[in-house]
């Protein structure tokens, strides 16, 4: 839930969590919507409650390659664009059925004004998203598939059952052919 990850990182008083809730949206997003696009500006942040979502950018070649998955209790959004108020590079994308809760950035910025508190919140968001990108770029070049696949299932335990193979393939900058050999000398 949405109040308990507020306060996992900063101590909010009941009437804080009230005020700062009060300037979300619940949203319930289909399954294959596509929140944002390449290009456009990323205007919300999205908190997911239930479902999970992807972010991913397409190649010269129209490829997809996926960037990361927004699980359960996780903050979602093309950071970048939605903190500078810049085009996106990436695709931000529900990939089953899902609820959110989003604020908008006005709507963020009027928090981060009134609470020191949110900036806190943020600064500490920011490092742990950082740290999770940091181990994922180290997976990605210092590790073997394998090694990459185990990263993927410790971060993300249930999601071969719920995410497209080419979705988990790309993530892991591996093909679905190498992706498929490691599941099979998993399970035998």
């Amino acid at each position: 839930m949405i109040t308990d990850s507020l306060i996992k990182f900063v101590p909010f008083s009941h009437d804080e969590l009230n005020d700062i809730l009060s300037h979300f949206e619940k949203e319930c997003v289909q399954k294959n919507q596509v929140l944002i696009k390449e290009g456009q500006v990323c205007n919300k942040l999205y908190f997911v409650e239930q479902g999970i979502g992807r972010s991913y950018y397409l190649k010269k070649d129209g490829k997809e390659v996926t960037q990361w998955f927004f699980g359960v209790d996780n903050f979602m959004s093309s950071a970048d664009s939605f903190f500078h108020q810049s085009p996106s590079f990436y695709y931000l994308e529900i990939l089953e059925d899902s609820v959110l809760y989003s604020i908008t950035k006005e709507k963020m910025d009027i928090l981060l004004a009134k609470y020191h508190k949110m900036e806190k919140l943020i600064r500490l968001l920011s490092i742990e998203m950082f740290t999770k990108i940091v181990h994922k770029l180290n997976a990605v070049q210092f590790q073997t598939a394998k090694e990459r696949y185990d990263y993927m299932l410790a971060e993300f335990p249930d999601i071969s059952n719920r995410v497209p193979l080419g979705h988990i393939a790309s993530y892991l900058g591996m093909t679905q052919e190498t992706l498929s050999r490691i599941r099979n000398n998993v399970s035998s």
